[in-house]
């Protein structure tokens, strides 16, 4: 394996986005002056304008994304795939258009700030130790867990709060995926390591959300404002 292995990132993009409120799922809500979801394939383009790009869309939203892309003149190359019935299932579809041989990530179509560093420390990690990698910040709230008898406070620096992209040398990947599904798979990362796959985890980046709910926009639209004025 080396640095030259084609890049593959899968952005899942098939919430229907309620908590974030509005009629439009959160990935084609405008974020500044164009939708969330444009600004995070810009994000993995700025990395490496050859990565190949997978969007997984509701089915009922292809012909809508399609219309968004002609108005924003958005002509990034990506290919589209219609999503499965739960995130497992998405991922699913968009490994079906990923060959062994490459090294594949899998993002959320809500985290439009990922940044260049955090993209290319998870494939360089994959690539050189042939491994799953995520990125992880720390959680800076107290905490408790739910016991019989209450519930009781938990160290937060053993608790890591895990981001995305995740990344993996995509023949583990898609072997990982080949698992029946179970409500317990929550990342790509739980999916990989019922088989025996490696987990690293990189330094994420608090800049890194994911949109869920119209605070996050607000937020966000602070961060676009931050970044062009960088």
């Amino acid at each position: 394996m080396n640095q030259a292995q084609q890049q593959s990132i899968i952005i899942v993009a098939g919430g229907k986005g309620e908590r974030a409120g509005g009629e439009l799922p959160k990935q084609f809500q405008l974020l500044g002056n164009k939708p969330v979801l444009m600004h995070t394939i810009h994000a993995f383009y700025r990395y490496n304008a050859s990565i190949n790009i997978i969007i997984v869309l509701p089915e009922m939203f292809i012909e809508y994304w399609k219309e968004l892309c002609s108005e924003h003149s958005f002509n990034i190359d990506h290919r589209l795939v219609i999503g499965g019935e739960t995130r497992f299932h998405s991922v699913q579809n968009g490994l079906a258009l990923v060959n062994d041989n490459e090294i594949v990530g899998v993002h959320d179509g809500a985290r439009p700030f990922v940044s260049t560093n955090v993209i290319a420390q998870c494939y360089q990690t994959a690539i050189s130790k042939q491994c799953g990698v995520i990125p992880v910040v720390d959680e800076p709230n107290s905490v408790r867990m739910l016991t019989e008898n209450g519930s009781q406070p938990i160290n937060r620096t053993s608790i890591k709060i895990v981001q995305t992209p995740q990344v993996f040398p995509a023949h583990l990947l898609k072997k990982a995926y080949e698992a029946t599904f179970d409500p317990l798979f929550t990342d790509d990362a739980s999916v990989a390591e019922q088989i025996g796959i490696k987990i690293e985890m990189i330094p994420g980046e608090p800049e890194n959300i994911k949109i869920t709910t119209q605070l996050d926009f607000l937020l966000g639209e602070q961060l676009l404002k931050s970044i062009a004025k960088s």
